[in-house]
Parts: C-alpha cells; structure tokens; sequence
C-alpha cells in the first residue's frame, strides 16, 4: 500500500487532475463570453457531446488526431448556429432553447452510435501520445504536471488570452455592454445581434474541442453521454469565477482533483465505493456554488431576448 506522502499518488493525482479539467476550462472560456453578453447556454452540454462523438468518428475513420479535433469543433459550431438562431432570432425562452439542444445531442449521438457499432464500443489505436516539456517533465512528484496532452497546454494558454480580451479589447468591451445594456449599446453602433452571434460561435469552437478531447485524447473511445454533466459544471465554474476568466482555472481545478481521487485512492489501496468518488466533483461544485455565488451579480440584460426598436 503506497503512502499519501508517495510520489505514484501524486503523480497520478496531479496527471489526472489536470487532463479532467481540460474539458471545463475550455467550456467554461467559452461560456464566459456567451453569459458576459448577456445569454445562458445550457445546451452547452449538448456541444460538447455532440463534439465528442463527432471527433471520435472522424478520428476513428480517418485515424488523424487533428481531422478528429477539427471535426470536433465544426459540431460545436453547428449547434452554437442552431442555438443562436433559436434565441437571437426567433426570441424562444433561453433555458427551453438550451435543454433542448441538450437533449438533441443526447439522443442523436445515442442513436447514431447504435446504428453504426450496435453493441461494439471500438477503441481509437494510439494516436494521442502526450507531449513533455523537457527538464520539468523530471522533477519528482510534479512530473505529470509537465507531460500533458497538448490541448491542456492550450487551455493554459486560453485562460489569459480570454481574460485580455474580454476586459482589454473593443470587442470584449461590446460584449460586456451588450450584456450590461444592450439598447445603449446598439445606439453606440454595436450590432448586438452579430455580436451574440459571435460569442456562440466562440463557445461551439471551445465546447466542441473540449467534447473532442474528452473522446480522443482522455478516453479514446466513446460511450453513451460521456460528457456526464461537464456542460453544466462549466457554467457553474463560470458563475464561481463571476465571469472573470482567470477565475475559471480554480473551479475546474476543484472538479479535476475531486474527479482524479477515484484513481488516486486506488493507488493508497483504500476500499472506498467508486460512485461516492465519482460523487464528488459534482457535490463540491454544488457546495461552492451554493456558498461563495449567493451574491454574484449578473449582467443586467441576462436571459432576456433583444427586441431592436
């Protein structure tokens, strides 16, 4: 039995906590945008499924990680369409819109998955290898830190990318205003429509390559509703981060580590019930919710539709 103190725990510890946030932070980047201009999306868990099974397939196919990733994301951009057409245009109730695509995305990728493997459950050959940073990749009890899939060193690199832009560019600032004000906005010549547009679009990009991620890279294969509720921890991670980007990395670090003791108990050699560990995430994100957003202000035209006059 290894010690809590070992360098096996916190390797595997640190290494999966990691590779499980990769999906919600690249959501969650997206989402930021959408909710800042004044939409809640939750149909994000939707994209992100739908760019699972779409990236796998391709992958599974075409047996190219990129094509795999590329497809991937190209789903997430067609929902992030449909989605804003639904909302923007036609006006329909946002949270009806968004269960709705999330519902979609369920039962298609169930149905095609059904039609195309019936009960097989392929498995992608190993076109996934992850990439060391040399030098770091051998300090002791850190070193999965440092041997990551390439997509995690991006999602890094997103983080204070999305937070310049959102709070240091014209555009992060149209976005923010039409969230805030959207008529005053459209008086100062920000087309708000197309500006909403273009947060959805973002987030599909983001919400597909984290679904694709989460099927190639982390898994290599692909099972029914895979995604189980990271859409929605996204868009939790984002109000505990109150819409700030570099908030976002601490809330989806808090879902990778608790996501990660279901193999870093097996190490110790505790006898826990796996489903209280697979628990877990999803009640310590409740918990933090529930205790530090109580008072989170929202942007003042959140969830409400834009009439233009």
């Amino acid at each position: 039995m290894n010690s809590i103190f070992s360098e096996p725990f916190f390797t595997v510890l640190f290494g999966g906590t990691l590779t499980a946030s990769t999906p919600i932070i690249l959501a969650a980047i997206g989402e930021d945008f959408v909710e800042s201009g004044g939409i809640l999306n939750l149909g994000l868990e939707g994209m992100m499924l739908l760019g699972a099974f779409t990236a796998f397939i391709a992958a599974l196919i075409t047996e190219n990680v990129y094509i795999g990733l590329l497809s991937g994301m190209a789903a997430g951009v067609v929902l992030g369409l449909l989605f804003g057409y639904l909302v923007i245009y036609l006006k329909i109730n946002q949270i009806v819109a968004g269960l709705g695509i999330g519902l979609f995305a369920i039962g298609i990728t169930s149905l095609l998955f059904r039609i195309l493997f019936g009960a097989e459950f392929p498995v992608i050959p190993d076109i996934t290898d992850k990439t060391a940073i040399p030098l770091l990749s051998k300090i002791p009890y850190a070193s999965s830190i440092f041997n990551q899939h390439l997509i995690t060193y991006i999602s890094w690199i997103l983080l204070p990318i999305a937070w310049w832009v959102l709070y240091k560019t014209s555009f992060g600032l149209n976005v923010r205003a039409v969230g805030e004000n959207p008529a005053a906005a459209d008086v100062h010549g920000v087309n708000v429509y197309r500006t909403r547009y273009l947060t959805l679009l973002f987030e599909g990009v983001l919400a597909g390559l984290g679904g694709a991620f989460l099927s190639i890279c982390d898994l290599s294969f692909f099972v029914f509703h895979m995604t189980q509720g990271r859409g929605f921890i996204a868009i939790a991670v984002v109000m505990l981060a109150k819409w700030n980007p570099a908030g976002i990395f601490y809330g989806a670090f808090l879902f990778g580590i608790c996501h990660s003791l279901t193999y870093g108990l097996q190490i110790l050699g505790l006898d826990v019930p796996r489903e209280f560990i697979l628990m877990l995430p999803y009640v310590a994100v409740i918990a933090l919710l529930c205790i530090l957003a109580r008072n989170t202000r929202f942007p003042a035209a959140f969830c409400n539709p834009y009439e233009r006059e």
